[in-house]
Parts: structure tokens; sequence; C-alpha cells
């Protein structure tokens, strides 16, 4: 499977965002899909994911306020909604994806990164 994130791009603080994966093929749906953010200096960081069927979604503490994940797998694509974007959101943006449950594991595919930049 392959991914393709995009959807980033230079926005200012307060605006909202939506970042797609979108995968090569229909085997998607049965992966748990996951966004990471890099940011300049620091280290890769978790920031959603969800599983297939959309049986759970799971974000860190940082985001959960502000970002939702979801999915619509007649697409293929997995959604990561940014409201309110703050100026510590500016990162690149990678999602991933896992065929086993446990998030701890290896993903199996990556997708190249989408940048997002929030600046006044």
């Amino acid at each position: 499977v392959q991914l393709q994130a995009s959807g980033g791009g230079l926005v200012q603080p307060g605006d909202s965002l939506r970042l797609s994966c979108v995968g090569s093929e229909r085997t998607f749906r049965k992966y748990q899909i996951h966004w990471f953010r890099l940011a300049p200096g620091k280290e890769r960081d978790f920031v959603a994911r969800i599983l297939p069927n959309a049986a759970g979604t799971f974000y860190a503490d940082s985001v959960k306020d502000r970002f939702t994940i979801f999915r619509e797998d007649a697409e293929n694509t997995v959604y990561l909604q940014i409201n309110n974007v703050k100026p510590e959101d500016t990162a690149v943006y990678y999602c991933a994806a896992l065929r086993q449950y446990d998030p701890s594991l290896p993903h199996d595919y990556w997708g190249r990164g989408t940048q997002v930049t929030v600046s006044s």
C-alpha cells in the first residue's frame, strides 16, 4: 500500500486545515492509520490514529481538543482535521499504516509527508 499525504500549506493562526492520507489499494481499509508530525529541531511525535472501520480513535493529549481524525474507506482516505491552528503545529505531517493492532509495532507503510506552516 502506498500512502500519499497532502493538504499542508501556509496558514495563519486560528485557521483550519484538513490533511489527507490516501492509500493506493482497497486493503487500505484493513489498516489502522496514524498521523505523526516532525517539527524543526524536535523528535517525531504521535498525533492521532484511527482503527479499521473507525472502531476507535486516539489522540495525543496536546492536540485532542483541536484535531479530529476520520476515514472514508470508500475513498481510501484518512483525514486529519486541524482547527484553530497554532504556531506550534508547524511541522511535516506524516501518515503511516499498520496492519496489526499493537501501535508500538513498526509501521508497514509510510507516506512522504506534507508541510504545515503556521505563521501570521
